[in-house]
């Protein structure tokens, strides 16, 4: 049977395309075809397996097996740590209203903006988290960043944290947006806001929704450095 593989951050790299086309043994799980990609595409063998795996949208387990014209996603191992491999609920890509909104850009972010999105008259406390750009990483002077997304599953991953900070904490409000492309140093690259009637789940809620972004969205950072550069998180140790 044929299925395409598609391929983000240091798995492009490697493959040389977004996406290549395999012939596989029907009933093939995602485990599987890594092998056969490993054997096709020797520079995949100098990174990390992939922690999670996914077709439509929805990550799935190494051991799921793969239909006809399935898209199989590699999902290379995001910077904060690995995806959890458990199906979302169904959400929108994006949510608009006074109360949540989640949002990928590729320009500056306008704080203030975010602001006022989760500004509420019964609010006693609004937090704010900012994710910049440093010129360090390990002892390695950093040049800039270039963030990438699986877009419509990261929206779909984000909006999740939301749902399930506003699920913990009586929240007035919540936004989070993160850049993608091209930072330099001392550019915002993440935003989350959140607005409560006291500050205590504010500071809660934005905690979560930073730690459990880093974990779960499948959003790739390259640091180019003086000396070079790499996928964070995808590194052989």
């Amino acid at each position: 049977m044929q299925i395409s593989v598609r391929a983000f951050a240091s798995y492009r790299e490697a493959i040389g395309a977004p996406s290549v086309r395999l012939d596989v043994p029907e009933g093939s799980t995602p485990g599987q075809v890594w092998d056969q990609l490993l054997g096709r595409y020797p520079r995949l063998a100098g990174l990390l397996k992939p922690h999670a795996f996914a077709i439509n949208e929805e990550y799935i387990e190494e051991n799921h097996p793969l239909r006809e014209r399935d898209e199989l996603v590699l999902i290379p191992p995001v910077s904060g740590g690995a995806p959890k491999s458990s199906r979302s609920p169904q959400s929108p890509q994006s949510s608009q209203s006074t109360e949540a909104w989640v949002e990928l850009v590729e320009r500056a972010i306008d704080v203030n903006a975010l602001l006022e999105r989760v500004k509420h008259p019964q609010a006693g406390g609004i937090v704010l988290f900012l994710g910049t750009v440093r010129d360090n990483d390990r002892g390695r002077h950093v040049k800039f960043l270039e963030y990438e997304a699986y877009q419509p599953m990261a929206l779909k991953e984000m909006n999740r944290v939301v749902e399930e900070a506003r699920r913990r904490w009586p929240l007035l409000g919540i936004a989070i947006v993160h850049r993608l492309g091209h930072l330099e140093v001392g550019d915002i690259s993440v935003a989350i806001a959140v607005s409560s009637g006291h500050r205590k789940e504010a500071f809660e809620a934005g905690r979560y929704a930073i730690d459990t972004l880093k974990q779960t969205v499948p959003i790739w950072k390259k640091e180019v450095w003086d000396s070079g550069e790499a996928w964070i998180g995808s590194e052989v140790t």
